[in-house]
């Protein structure tokens, strides 16, 4: 579908206009909160157990329903999630029906499951729910093993998706990809974010062994968008495209961002797509990787209606692919439905500011090239003379290496730990700190909230001294953002549930954007 022959829908924007809700049903709050316990009462996601058999019978018995529309499969280390979101905007601003499936959740598990660019209704959520429950009991007297907790909800939302119906679905992978429950969908584009270590445990030591398990969502016929990745990575993803017949576009060849410079809340950037030129786009987000997961997400929705690199990239041996990217001369989309797409673009917990005076960002780095990545993003475009920042990460995490990025930047640190059972121990984290940033530059706190009120506390003394603009980074995890969101009042839970169901019902996400 080109710009000229897309329906004239636009997104909607994320955030409207304040209405008032009506009070949320005590029945149907009661009823939610039964749901998200029996669900997070399963095995958590971070304990995976590498099938796709349970998932598959369970589809099977649904009736494939992740067959019934086309979709867009995205993984990948860092940058999953906004790339997702950014995807499923471009799609809906073409006049499509959208679904979109991501994890982890900041504030509520409805957040994981969208349709249209909204949540599920909690009556949705109920009866996706219902119409599952049968068959995930099915399934789990079978094996010896139960159905996991992000397993039913993928088959949640690919059923939910298939009843809407969905025009597309933008499918997130959870972790790695090969392995992955949602790798039961066949993706016709795969999108392939910037890959780094993390999650060793279950994806491997080295970037090749991870690379390896994230390639496996690129499916016969597909095509490959390809972020910038170290050159280990690209060798093992160019590899997979080989092996399986698909077609490879790359960010810094076929596509990517060609300008860039800062603007008032956001950035201006110019991308080159796989079928134009796109200028001047407001990207209403921070940091130098927003702009490349834009750009990713323009050349996913390009491919996506036919604007891929030519056939002649299928097959060929590995030389070959990386040479043949010869683009065939489909029409850009329209740059006025881009610029408005970009317009409309959000990543909550993603470098956001959620108070002023001081201000304070929360962000879901949660691995060293994440950090790294944020850091650079505050440093550009705030003007913080002194930057406080409140740390909660997870305990298997690489924290030194973490700490070494922030002490560069950060006058001090508070350690503290978020609502997941696998943060580490503030009196830990501190000792740690302290071995990288001194002890004098950290304190230690058992609750997000007095962290918080810590760190702005010293944020204020700073700025009474005279020393400049302060600002306070509150990071470390998904669950770490989410949480300073609701105590910040920026989440949006006005429905009563429950939301997590429970500290262990978060996965450290592999996606810290």
């Amino acid at each position: 579908m080109t710009g000229e022959d897309a329906r004239p829908a636009h997104p909607r924007p994320p955030h409207g206009p304040a209405q008032r809700r009506p009070p949320p049903d005590p029945a149907l709050t009661r009823r939610l909160r039964e749901v998200e316990r029996e669900i997070f009462a399963r095995r958590p996601e971070h304990a995976v157990e590498p099938t796709l058999d349970r998932i598959s019978a369970l589809a099977t018995l649904l009736g494939d329903p992740q067959r019934a529309y086309p979709v867009i499969h995205v993984t990948g280390t860092n940058g999953k999630t906004s790339t997702a979101r950014m995807i499923e905007t471009l799609l809906r601003a073409r006049g499509l029906r959208t679904g979109l499936f991501t994890s982890p959740h900041l504030s509520n598990v409805r957040e994981r499951i969208v349709v249209d660019g909204e949540p599920l209704p909690v009556e949705a959520f109920l009866a996706s729910y219902d119409d599952v429950a049968p068959y995930v009991a099915l399934v789990d007297e079978r094996g010896p093993l139960r159905l996991s907790f992000f397993e039913v909800l993928t088959a949640m939302a690919f059923a939910a998706f298939a009843d809407a119906p969905v025009d597309v679905a933008v499918i997130e992978v959870g972790l790695g990809g090969t392995w992955d429950a949602t790798n039961i969908a066949d993706g016709a584009v795969a999108v392939e974010t910037p890959i780094s270590i993390d999650h060793t445990r279950y994806l491997g030591s080295t970037i090749e062994e991870i690379a390896g398990e994230k390639a496996g969502i690129i499916k016969p016929g597909a095509v490959a968008i390809l972020g910038q990745q170290p050159l280990a990575a690209a060798e093992v993803l160019l590899r997979r495209v080989a092996e399986v017949g698909a077609t490879v576009a790359r960010e810094g060849i076929e596509f990517g961002v060609v300008a860039r410079e800062l603007a008032v809340g956001g950035q201006l950037i110019t991308v080159r797509g796989l079928a134009g030129e796109y200028h001047d786009l407001l990207l209403p987000l921070f940091g130098e990787y927003q702009a490349t997961n834009a750009a990713c997400a323009l050349a996913a929705v390009e491919a996506f209606g036919g604007a891929g690199p030519l056939a002649g990239a299928r097959g060929e041996e590995l030389d070959d692919v990386t040479a043949a990217a010869g683009r065939a001369e489909p029409e850009p989309l329209g740059e006025d439905l881009v610029r408005e797409a970009f317009l409309a673009m959000t990543s909550p917990g993603r470098l956001e500011v959620v108070r002023r005076s001081p201000v304070v960002i929360v962000d879901s780095a949660h691995n060293p090239a994440g950090m790294a990545a944020s850091l650079e993003a505050v440093v550009e475009a705030f003007s913080f003379r002194t930057l406080i920042v409140v740390l909660a990460i997870s305990e298997d995490k690489d924290v030194p290496a973490v700490l070494d990025q922030l002490e560069p930047a950060a006058e001090g640190l508070v350690a503290t730990r978020n609502s997941s059972d696998r943060s580490m121990a503030p009196g830990k984290l501190a000792d740690l700190a302290g071995e990288v940033f001194g002890p004098d530059r950290v304190r230690a706190a058992d609750r997000l909230d007095d962290a918080i009120e810590a760190a702005v506390g010293l944020a204020d003394e700073a700025a009474a001294d005279g020393l400049g603009g302060s600002g306070v980074l509150v990071t470390g995890s998904v669950v770490t953002a989410g949480d300073a969101r609701s105590l910040l009042g920026a989440s949006d839970d006005a429905d009563g549930g429950g939301g997590r169901g429970g500290r262990d019902g978060f996965r450290e996400g592999a996606d810290p954007r």
